[in-house]
Parts: structure tokens; sequence; C-alpha cells
């Protein structure tokens, strides 16, 4: 009920300056803040906005070389460009709606346009500096939290033209953030992609490209296409595709050099678009059909683009330029075009396509049967499914503020589900139960999908069937004991979501649940420990005697203090992609038939339980128990 007494006068007004609304509401700028586990996280965007500048100097024609060092968090990024007028040098990065984008005969295709970035990571970092060199003069200013701490006064310099950001991410905003290389080498790569032969130099590592997306298609493939990568180019457009033989479909699209990770009406353009020029080539077959298993990037560039956000990872734009032609059009027209003539010409690629295209329509008609019984089994389970406490918000809720913070945790057994679902946040935390250990279904085919109850209520509980847009949960958390079964069962779910649902992976949203090892507490104070290194620091913290429990598996922990778990601090692992192998390859090594290599891997790798005593010196106590190191 309502406070009638509240007072609402021309005190309860008030007005923020640009560094105080940037930190109060960071999420309106950069998204969600996160801890670096996700690639879309609050730390990433810093350093993609600062190489964003960089990268339009590039477009521009100025400086083909960007560096970029992060080393203790302390991120740096200098190109090689003209630099930023020295009288606006302090301008520039600390107040709002100022910068050289806003002319679009000077950027007339930019990556950013509003003039916010860099006053985002000013404000939102504990150190910030920038510096301009232009024509033998160097301008630096120096800010803490947005606020001006050194201006210094113009010096003469030998450096090259260009500017150098230094920033360090503000660690009472971003809490127990990390940097992992392999999102920013992705982000690197993909600026490389669409800008050929720039050079990224990241920590000492190289990155160029000749190619453009064919060479995107070529690094991210798992495994070998199925024909030739059909890549091709037009004014403001370029396409690369080929079918791989796996399911599901990949997109990569990209607006002005940005990667919409979220697609667009661009991708979404692309997806009706390839599928209608290639079923009037063959006047046959569905998209569905055509689409299966294509693996496909797409660049467009557009005059002033709308973003849904201020992340720039989903376009809303539907026209190529101000009162000009639809992005569906632009980009019907183009294939139309192009990729006809291609098929025309290619005969052998058009082989191997119509092949790929019959065996996914084969296999389809197979499964309509079983679907069909799929279906009607799970919408009977689904009323009475006691394996799945859903949340009220979805990631497909594409209005809902709080979308990006869905997840599903998938546990293993009643007990441990029982300690999150009581704990959980029930507007965005969905739970999963599963019976036991998951069927391996390495080398399975679809089938299996529909005939095995538990896998076909995981299918319909994330809702994929059909594609990814209706993906209901943001993040997939494979919540197991840290003990030799937990382990196998994270080995097959992982196994079950590589080898049907491969984009779940590709696209960062399966997590590991990282829980506490130890409790070491005394009267006055509690701490989990996530390692033998913390639980060393709080045994010295703590003093004399404290007490330590090991906790064996996530049932031993209680909703009281399983909610700090899964709360704010949540440790998530990602499970990343390598680059090394296919997911064939990892697959059969690991989830495959018994081989002498994989025999060797498992002794080399083998961790034995042992009992042992801890002497801390800084304390009078001794402390015997029993720890099973994890690997």
């Amino acid at each position: 009920m309502a406070d009638n007494n509240v007072q609402y006068t021309e005190e309860n007004i008030r007005s923020l300056d640009w560094k105080e609304h940037i930190r109060m509401r960071p999420g309106m700028y950069i998204g969600k803040l996160g801890d670096g586990s996700s690639s879309d996280d609050g730390i990433y965007v810093l350093v993609k906005e600062v190489v964003d500048n960089s990268i339009d100097e590039f477009v521009m024609g100025n400086g083909k070389k960007i560096s970029v060092k992060i080393d203790n968090d302390v991120v740096q990024v200098r190109d090689f460009g003209r630099g930023i007028p020295l009288g606006k040098v302090k301008d520039v990065v600390s107040k709002m709606n100022t910068g050289g984008k806003y002319d679009s005969r000077a950027f007339k295709k930019s990556v950013g346009l509003n003039g916010v970035g860099t006053k985002a990571v000013n404000a939102l970092s504990s150190d910030f500096q920038v510096e301009s060199i232009r024509d033998g003069e160097l301008k630096k200013v120096s800010f803490n939290r947005g606020e001006v701490v050194d201006d210094m006064s113009l010096e003469k310099t030998d450096q090259d033209n260009g500017t150098r950001i230094v920033f360090s991410p503000d660690k009472d905003i971003f809490k127990n953030y990390k940097f992992r290389d392999t999102y920013l080498e992705k982000m690197f790569w993909n600026y490389c992609y669409l800008n050929r032969n720039l050079t990224i130099d990241f920590n000492g590592n190289k990155f160029i490209s000749k190619n453009g997306l064919k060479d995107l298609l070529e690094s991210n493939m798992d495994g070998s296409p199925l024909y030739t990568i059909v890549h091709l180019e037009g004014d403001d457009i370029e396409v690369a595709f080929t079918h791989s033989r796996g399911y599901g479909e990949d997109y990569s699209s990209f607006v002005n050099g940005q990667h919409t990770t979220q697609g667009g009406t661009h991708q979404s353009a692309f997806r009706e678009a390839i599928a209608k020029v290639i079923k009037d080539f063959f006047n046959k077959y569905e998209p569905v059909d055509i689409r299966q298993g294509i693996v496909a990037a797409v660049s467009i560039k557009v005059i002033e683009p709308v973003f849904e956000s201020q992340t720039k990872t989903k376009l809303g734009s539907t026209e190529i330029e101000p009162n000009g032609k639809s992005v569906r059009g632009f980009v019907m027209d183009f294939l139309r075009e192009k990729l006809d003539n291609f098929l025309h010409k290619n005969p052998d690629v058009v082989q191997q396509m119509e092949f790929k295209i019959k065996q996914s329509e084969k296999e389809r008609k197979e499964l309509s049967g079983i679907r069909k019984l799929a279906r009607e089994r799970a919408k009977k389970v689904s009323l009475h499914n006691k394996k799945l406490r859903d949340c009220k918000i979805h990631f497909s809720d594409f209005k809902n503020d709080r979308r990006e913070e869905t997840s599903i945790f998938i546990t293993e057994g009643d007990s441990a589900s029982g300690s999150i679902t009581k704990c959980r946040d029930v507007k965005t935390q969905a739970v999963f139960s599963l019976r036991g250990k998951p069927l391996n279904s390495f080398g399975l085919s679809k089938k299996v999908v529909y005939e095995n109850e538990e896998f076909n209520l995981i299918q319909a509980a994330l809702n994929i069937e059909e594609d990814m847009d209706s993906l209901r949960y943001n993040k997939i958390i494979i919540a197991t004991d840290a003990d030799v079964d937990g382990m196998h069962i994270r080995l097959l779910l992982l196994t079950f979501f590589l080898r049907f649902f491969p984009d779940l992976v590709k696209k960062n949203h399966v997590f590991i649940l990282q829980t506490p090892l130890f409790r070491v507490r005394n009267k006055k104070e509690t701490r989990y420990c996530y390692n033998e290194e913390e639980r060393k620091e709080a045994i010295n913290s703590l003093g004399k005697n404290p007490e330590i429990t090991r906790f064996k598996g996530l049932g031993e922990i209680s909703p009281d203090e399983f909610k700090y778990f899964i709360g704010d601090d949540i440790r998530l692992e990602p499970v990343l992609m390598s680059k090394s192998k296919s997911i064939e390859e990892i697959l059969t090594f690991y989830m495959g038939k018994n081989t002498p290599e994989r025999q060797g891997f498992i002794i080399d790798n083998l961790k034995v339980e042992e009992d042992y005593l801890v002497d801390e010196n800084q304390w009078n106590g001794w402390v015997k128990f029993k720890y099973i190191r994890r690997f």
C-alpha cells in the first residue's frame, strides 16, 4: 500500500553529471557487468569501445596497426592514426556527446556514432589515461573514476602520430573479474576479418587477415567444409558460407565492423534470402533442409545504423540508409544476383550442396513421426514435470530488461536441486534435475534426442528444437559434484550439447558452476574457499583453530549457504571451444572407444585421494582431513 505521507518536492529532483550517471547506471552504457566469464561482459565492452575508435581511424585510411596490451588488469590500446586534436583531448573522453563522428561525411559508416564510448570507459575505470600524439607534440590527461587528476601541458615527442589509452576497470563495479584471452582473441580476429590487412598486436601475438570472411569461416568451422566456401562481395556487403556435417545453423553477422552477436535485421534477411535463392535454383526443397548444417557469415555497412542497445549487439535498422532501400531488399537483391550466378558456374559445389540438403530432408522426414510422439509425451510430462522448476522471465522475452540474467541449473539428483530451488531467484533462475547419468550420445543420430526421455525434456526445457532464436535461458549451468561421478555427468551433458546443439557452446551459453571446496570459520567470520590457496589464506586470516569443513557434494550445502554461491558472486567457468581440435576429434578421444592414447592420458593426469597433515605456521593447531585435488 502506498505511503501517502511521502513528500514529493523540488528536493527530490536530482541532476547527475555525466560520470555519476554512468557509474550509477552502467548497464545503460555497457550492458551487463559480469566477471569476464561471458564474452559480452562489461570488461570486454570497455576494451571494445576503445578499440572501435582505433578501427574507425583505420577505416578512414589512417594507421595500419593497433597494439593492445593487457597485464595485471591494466589495458593499454595504442593506434597509429591521426591522433585526437590536441585541444580536445580532455573533452573527447570526459564530455558527453563530444566526438568527430556526428558528421556522416567524415565517418559515413562508423562503428560508434554517439560520442559515449570512451566516456563510459573513463567513468568506469579506477585509472584512465589518454595520450594524443600529433606532429611531434604530445598531450596527456589522467583521470580517476572520471575525475581529472592530471592535465599535463603539451610536450615535444618523437613518437609516431596516434592515440594511446590506458585504463584499469574499477574493481568496485567489476567484482572478481578476469580477462579471458579466448574472448579477446576472438574479438581481435573479428576486427581483422572485417578489416583486411589491419594488424592487431595483442600481447605480442599478431592478428591479420587477407581474405576477410572466408578466413573467418575457415578458422571457426568445426572440421572441414563439405564444399569450397562460397565467398561473395559487393558494395557495402560481404558474405561467406558453406555446409558442415553437423546440425543446426551457425551465423556470424556484422554491421560496420561491429559483431552483432544477437543478429538483427541483416541476419534475418540473410537467412531468408539464402534459403529462397537456393530453393529457386533447385526449384524444390524446404528452407529448413537448406539451412540445416549451414555455416555462414554476413557483413554489411549501414549509414547511421540503429542498434537495439548501447552495446550494439543487435541491429534494429530496417533501411540501409535514411529513406533508402530496406535491409531485407538489399540483401535479397545481392544474393539473388551473385549467388545465383555462382551456382550456375560451379556445378561441383551444387552437387555437394544438394547431397547435404537431401540428407537433411531424409532425416527430417524420418524423425517426423518420432517428433510427434515425443512432443505429445513432453506435453503430458510438462504438466507434471517435477524435474523442471521454471523461472518467470526467459531469454526470449526480448522486452524484459532482465532477460540476460536468465539461467537454468542442470543438477545431479534431487538433493542438489532441492538446495538450489529453495534459494534461487524465481524470476530468472530455473532448475532441471537429472535422474542419474545421462546416455552417452557419442556416435548416435538425432533420433536419440527424441527417443531418450531425459534428452527430449532437456531440449523441450531449452526450447531449441527449431533454432536458437527461441532459447529460453541465456546461461545453461551444469551444476554437478566435483567428484568422479560429477565429472562424468559433465562430460555426458557436454557430449549431448556438442553433438546436437553445438551453437549453445559456440555462442557461449554453457557454463560449469564452481562451488566451494572448503568452509573455514571461527565464531566471528565464515569464509568459503574454492581452492587450496584460498583455504590457506583463510586459515592464516582467521587465526587459531578455525573450523574447517570440506564439502563432498552440492547436496551437503544448505540452502542458506547455497544462496551465496548462485547470487551476485556466482563463479562460473565458461565452456570454451579449442581451435586446435574439432568437436568430432574431441568427442572421439574422450567419449569414443577406449584407446591406448586415452589410457595414457588418464595415467598421466590421474589425481589420487590422500590423507595429509596441514602445518600452518601462522596458528597453533594441526588439522587432518581428506582432500581430493580437482582437475
